[in-house]
């Protein structure tokens, strides 16, 4: 236990010093305020251990973190089971699980979040190629150097690990921050 603690608090004042993880880090919560006080919404996708990480923060910003204030507008493509097993039943292939639903719910002005800890997922590639060509804000929070989605998404959070349970731990607190700050901007509303 220790070593696991001790790894996540390396992690953690590293990232507090890294000057691009801190301005991604800023620059994705303007993006994503401006977006939802324009009336645009928040998409999340992710797969396994990210997948769910997509569906806690998701409803963070749909119910309340700590406040009460106005819902926000935020889906996680990972949580429509009818359409994702309909969609590899029948595809027999994920890569366009998320851009399939990018292309139907997505506008311009939207922020998509994609979470993963390689960033070489081929269903996340495609979804932040499908949001790009929606006019779509895109945000990757990843490990191991961001992968090629790195070179694929707007705004850029790499957490400086190879190890996938470390990536995710600081995935759901750099999260749970987002939505705190995102609530904050409008508790007042």
């Amino acid at each position: 236990m220790v070593k696991t603690f001790r790894e996540i608090q390396e992690l953690l004042q590293r990232l507090q010093t890294d000057t691009a993880y801190q301005q991604a880090l800023d620059a994705a919560l303007k993006t994503m305020i401006r977006a939802l006080k324009n009336g645009n919404k928040i998409l999340w996708c992710g797969n396994g251990g990210s997948a769910a990480q997509c569906q806690h923060l998701s409803a963070e910003l749909v119910a309340r973190l700590r406040y009460t204030r106005p819902a926000l507008a935020s889906l996680a493509l990972t949580a429509d089971t009818a359409f994702l097993t309909a969609w590899v039943n029948d595809n027999a292939d994920s890569r366009h699980l998320f851009s399939r639903q990018i292309e139907a719910l997505g506008n311009s002005g939207d922020v998509l979040v994609a979470i993963s800890t390689s960033g070489n997922s081929p269903n996340i590639l495609s979804a932040l190629e499908s949001a790009r060509e929606k006019g779509m804000n895109s945000v990757l929070l990843s490990g191991k150097g961001g992968g090629r989605a790195a070179g694929l998404a707007d705004l850029v959070l790499i957490v400086p690990s190879e190890c996938t349970q470390r990536i995710q731990e600081i995935h759901i607190m750099t999260g749970h921050y987002v939505c705190e700050k995102i609530e904050d901007a409008f508790r007042s509303a």
